[in-house]
């Protein structure tokens, strides 16, 4: 009996391992699901039951039937509305992104892989923060899964159309939207001063076409920026008002040269539409006629010249005071001398000046020609692409109705712009573009700044950005 005892107690024993060998064996780990959904235009967002709606009550659904694999919703949502899957910066996503690297998420459920992102480049900088976090991804409408090979085949398949599909779409857009332009259409940015927007169209307001016509006029009775600044300004009139949805507003400031300049060689006053270099006939009313509009292309032709050779630019603040260093690191700083009645402008080595020009480290040198060489070499750095292309990006954050053809212009006049400049605008643009010059035998090297874009666009074209 004390034998047949333990057997039956050995049995028992087995029988309930094997049992909770065989519960543990089919018991899947509880997986945490986040759901991620986006869509591209805000249109219909507003009503209670949108696009973002629809999408997450599918993948919750499917969250649902994945239970017995234990699969658990997490409550927390994450959402884009109004954002374009071509980039990464997109709010929901980024928080998701936070959840993802605090370890709080096995697996990102979405509709459709294009939710996620559109872009090859940047779907495969988020895989490589999933896969060292183990998080797995679904979408609920196509067919792969990424823990086998055969999955991430079919996702990268998937991606190459999306980005495809992107593309394709945005070669149409531009296509269209260059259409519309040479048919003179006017297609959103900044209303110019003198227009409003009814109906996606331009249309002339009556009181700041009488201000447009004002400047205008001022502008050929006093045949100086400077003077017609003063005189603006005086009237008490200001730049154009623009109202953000948010209620913020932006511009009513003075005027500014480079602000009236923008205005005063405008071709849209004329009636046209601009687009890559190009000017055509628009489907908006002309508030300048065109025998003013050749009078004040004169004035500034006119003006350019007589600038530049006049001599009294040699009496001008020197723009490149505080930035030219010698070979010895102390800076160089401006002088001037006198002969035969004319006075000659030098940038000279601060030691020369205090212990005398034995002890001058390299010669004075003119400063006309040196502040030229500077201009030039900054003109060739604001027409580098990859630069203009860096101003749009960062100038688009803060203003998104900016165009990447008003950059362009904006930086590609500086020797037509600079003349025309207050010796006081002239030096806070050199400062604000350039960090130091370094001088020496070998040649002149200049180091620039890379932070002030921007504000240096709105110097050069008066467009607030």
């Amino acid at each position: 009996m004390e034998w047949t005892g333990i057997f039956r107690f050995a049995q028992e024993k087995e029988e309930v391992e094997r049992a909770v060998n065989s519960y543990t064996r089919n018991r899947e780990p509880t997986q945490r699901c986040a759901i991620y959904t986006r869509k591209s235009s805000e249109e219909g967002l507003e009503q209670e039951f949108n696009s973002l709606n629809a999408q997450w009550e599918a993948c919750a659904a499917y969250i649902a039937s994945q239970k017995h694999q234990g699969w658990v919703l997490v409550d927390e949502r994450f959402e884009d509305g109004g954002f374009s899957g071509g980039n990464i910066e997109r709010p929901g996503l980024n928080k998701l992104m936070d959840a993802v690297r605090r370890d709080e998420i096995d697996i990102i459920v979405f509709y459709k892989l294009d939710r996620f992102s559109r872009s090859t480049i940047d779907f495969a900088a988020l895989l490589g923060v999933l896969e060292k976090h183990d998080v797995s991804f679904v979408s609920v409408t196509q067919p792969f899964q990424t823990a086998d090979s055969m999955g991430r085949l079919n996702m990268n398949m998937l991606m190459t159309f999306a980005q495809f599909e992107r593309e394709v779409t945005s070669e149409r857009i531009r296509d269209k939207f260059a259409q519309s332009k040479m048919k003179g259409m006017w297609m959103g940015g900044r209303v110019p001063y003198g227009y409003d927007v009814e109906d996606r169209k331009l249309v002339v307001n009556p009181g700041e076409t009488q201000v447009v016509n004002i400047i205008f006029e001022t502008f050929v009775e006093t045949r100086s920026l400077t003077e017609t600044c003063y005189r603006v300004n005086d009237m008490g009139f200001r730049t154009k008002l623009y109202r953000h949805k948010d209620g913020s507003t932006m511009g009513g400031m003075s005027y500014t040269k480079s602000t009236l300049r923008k205005m005063l060689t405008n071709k849209i006053y004329l009636g046209l539409i601009h687009h890559k270099g190009q000017w055509y006939p628009g489907q908006h009313k002309a508030i300048i006629n065109r025998n003013l509009w050749e009078t004040v292309e004169k004035i500034f032709a006119s003006n350019r010249f007589s600038r530049r050779t006049d001599s009294c630019r040699r009496n001008s603040p020197a723009f490149l005071r505080g930035l030219l260093f010698g070979p010895d690191g102390i800076a160089l700083v401006p002088t001037s001398a006198r002969r035969r009645g004319k006075r000659y402008r030098y940038y000279t080595s601060n030691t020369a000046l205090k212990q005398g020009y034995r002890e001058k480290i390299i010669p004075p040198l003119p400063a006309e020609p040196l502040e030229q060489l500077v201009i030039q070499e900054v003109g060739q750095l604001l027409k580098s692409p990859s630069l203009l292309l860096k101003v749009f990006k960062t100038g688009q954050e803060l203003a998104p109705s900016l165009k990447y053809d008003q950059v362009v212009n904006a930086f590609g006049t500086l020797d037509q712009i600079w003349v025309e400049l207050f010796p006081n605008e002239q030096q806070r643009l050199a400062q604000l573009l350039i960090k130091r010059i370094n001088v020496s035998g070998e040649g002149v090297h200049i180091h620039f700044h890379g932070d002030h874009l921007p504000e240096i666009m709105h110097e050069m074209s008066g467009e607030p950005v």
